[in-house]
């Protein structure tokens, strides 16, 4: 049974992580993030160590936190997006398309949006428009109001016409 003022602190610790991450201080996000980790692991935690190591431009190390969050809780789709992401910035478009569907089917993930407009990417980038209409036009279901989709869906019906 998890002790409850270990867990008070690990949140305290994931949510001083995020602070600092949006406020620019990388470092410090990644030291409290293990800090929360250390006293009570979350595959949020793990995941957005991991997000804070991408913005350092360590890749690697941003999936392999991802894939420790899988194996704490499958479920959680944020991991499986962001794995997803990440390949697509290391160039491995392909790779990257089993971790978008598997994110667009975790039963706890939000915003659902996501995976469906990083699909979009991968498939403009392979020159499938119509897919990455489609994918946009899923997204778009989920977060009608979302600036960038509705952008690069109206970009892409363009170059149809």
């Amino acid at each position: 049974m998890a002790d409850p003022a270990g867990l008070e602190q690990a949140e305290f610790f994931f949510q001083e992580g995020y602070r600092h991450q949006m406020s620019g201080d990388l470092d410090a996000a990644v030291e409290s993030y293990r800090r929360s980790i250390e006293l009570y692991p979350t595959a949020e935690a793990h995941t957005f160590l991991g997000w804070a190591y991408s913005f350092q431009g360590k890749i690697d190390d941003a999936i392999r936190e991802c894939e420790v969050a899988i194996q704490i809780d499958p479920d959680f789709g944020n991991p499986y997006n962001d794995i997803g992401v990440y390949l697509m910035e290391k160039g491995e478009y392909e790779a990257a398309i089993p971790w978008l569907v598997k994110a667009m089917q975790a039963k706890r993930y939000e915003p659902r949006h996501y995976p469906h407009i990083n699909m979009a990417r991968v498939c403009a980038k392979k020159g499938k428009i119509d897919e990455a209409i489609a994918e946009l036009r899923k997204a778009l279901q989920f977060d009608a109001n979302h600036l960038g989709a509705r952008r690069e869906l109206h970009r892409l019906i363009g170059m149809l016409n």
